[in-house]
């Protein structure tokens, strides 16, 4: 098992890791009857998009010997209705670093097949942008 999932009321979860044991808390938007006091489900989905691809661009940077700390992935969730469903998301990647063409071509294509891009419904449209220095 990976992980443990509470519902602890007011449409609020709990997530637990279980093998690390950290947590994290989930409450439904506000502007679907929650208090947006946490990331939505759809929030964590949406930002577990541009996690993954940072994750696997660290791989790649690590393999060649590049150091990608301090890169930032800025993530927009849009939604649309009947049924309710993410729609697009954006994600904005500002890498504090120069690369030349060949590594630019290496990293992007790293992130744009890393395991949730190749998870998510097709219909859903991914906006990648890739800001280097």
């Amino acid at each position: 098992m990976t992980s443990k999932v509470t519902y602890l009321g007011n449409l609020r979860t709990e997530s637990e890791h279980l093998k690390s044991g950290s947590t994290f808390f989930t409450d439904a938007p506000s502007d679907n009857n929650g208090k947006g006091e946490a990331f939505s489900p759809t929030d964590t989905v949406a930002t577990g998009l541009a996690s993954c691809m940072l994750t696997i661009m660290g791989i790649k940077c690590k393999a060649m010997h590049l150091d990608m700390e301090g890169t930032i992935a800025e993530v927009t969730k849009t939604m649309a209705t009947n049924p309710r469903r993410i729609s697009k998301i954006d994600v904005i990647f500002t890498l504090p670093f120069e690369a030349d063409e060949k590594t630019r071509k290496i990293l992007e294509h790293s992130a744009i097949t890393c395991p949730v891009y190749y998870s998510l419904h097709p219909d859903i449209e991914k906006n990648i942008v890739f800001k280097w220095k």
